[in-house]
């Protein structure tokens, strides 16, 4: 289940804390289909909706997750605290850095967070 927002023009597809994960590469085309389905800019996913492998970068469902977003030309914003994950692993956290650097994959604390990088169009986190 997702809901709608609007932010600076931009329509951002929510999705709730509860409901199917994104635990394998299968589920990426889930996902987007939820975006393309709202005709969403912007998918924001809470941590909750993350399969246990996704942070793990050895599993390559992030970085696949990232490319099949990119390619479509829909934001992921993932939405919530990473941070005991990404202290514990330095390339976690460097992946994490980048992708916030970025215009497409953002890592944010909450959706204040998504609407504030949005709206100012700031590319940092």
């Amino acid at each position: 289940m997702t809901r709608l927002e609007t932010w600076s023009g931009l329509v951002v597809a929510v999705c709730e804390p509860e409901g199917p994960q994104l635990a394998g590469t299968a589920d990426i085309n889930d996902f987007l289909s939820l975006a393309f389905e709202a005709n969403a800019d912007w998918l924001a996913v809470p941590v909750t909706r993350l399969g246990a492998d996704f942070l793990r970068l050895r599993s390559r469902l992030a970085g696949e997750a990232t490319q099949k977003f990119v390619t479509y030309r829909v934001g992921l914003a993932i939405i919530g605290d990473i941070s005991a994950e990404a202290a514990g692993s330095g390339a976690l956290a460097d992946y994490v850095r980048e992708c916030n650097r970025g215009r497409s994959v953002w890592f944010l604390p909450d959706l204040n967070a998504l609407k504030m990088k949005l709206e100012t169009g700031r590319n940092e986190a």
